[in-house]
């Protein structure tokens, strides 16, 4: 599952290549994004700031509300639960990245795979959206199974990523035609493995939770 992308263009650049309005103002978003991280997010024609995740509240053993944490990926056969199905069917999104990123390795050593499309300096995985209370409006990145593709080799899971010519189909489309876009990436995939840890550089972002 993607706990961690990249997007290392600059608002201009996203908005002409989604031919969006910019829309997120002074907002700051890091080139790495983690979960409960702001990030750049085209809804409703517009690019916005929205924090990556939503809210799942849980209680302690004495019953008071926990901080929430952050539910950043909505599997594909996952959609039609109560927890995202109205998103799914009423908002969802385009995500920019120029990458993504898997942990591998043993446990306390692993390190980041880097993957990306050779060929697109900037593309877009599926998302769903939606206000909240906690943070304000937040996005989550639609995963599908990697079987098939490049990206199997690296994990079983992989974001739904879209060809420019299906992000209308995305965002407009009806749900049955949004989910016949969920599924593994046909095309080429880059495949980067590197040896920085991990957690390399996390406590020095900042987080909006």
């Amino acid at each position: 599952m993607c706990n961690l992308y990249r997007m290392t263009k600059n608002r201009d650049e996203v908005a002409r290549w989604f031919d969006a309005i910019d829309a997120a103002g002074g907002a700051n978003y890091a080139e790495e994004v983690y979960p409960g991280w702001p990030g750049l997010v085209v809804a409703d024609g517009s690019l916005k700031s929205m924090v990556w995740g939503f809210p799942l509240v849980t209680k302690g053993k004495s019953g008071q509300p926990l901080k929430p944490k952050p539910v950043n990926n909505a599997r594909t056969d996952k959609l039609d639960s109560f927890f995202w199905r109205h998103s799914f069917e009423e908002r969802r999104c385009l995500i920019p990245l120029t990458g993504w990123a898997e942990a591998q390795g043993a446990k306390g050593a692993m390190t980041r795979t880097w993957l990306s499309l050779p060929d697109a300096p900037l593309f877009a995985a599926a998302g769903v959206w939606r206000d909240s209370e906690e943070w304000g409006a937040c996005y989550a990145m639609v995963m599908t199974d990697s079987a098939g593709s490049a990206a199997e080799e690296v994990h079983t899971r992989m974001p739904v990523l879209l060809a420019p010519g299906d992000y209308a189909g995305w965002v407009e489309g009806s749900p049955e035609e949004a989910k016949a876009l969920c599924r593994a990436w046909g095309g080429d995939i880059a495949v980067e493995r590197t040896d920085e840890s991990w957690a390399k550089g996390r406590g020095t972002q900042k987080s909006l939770l």
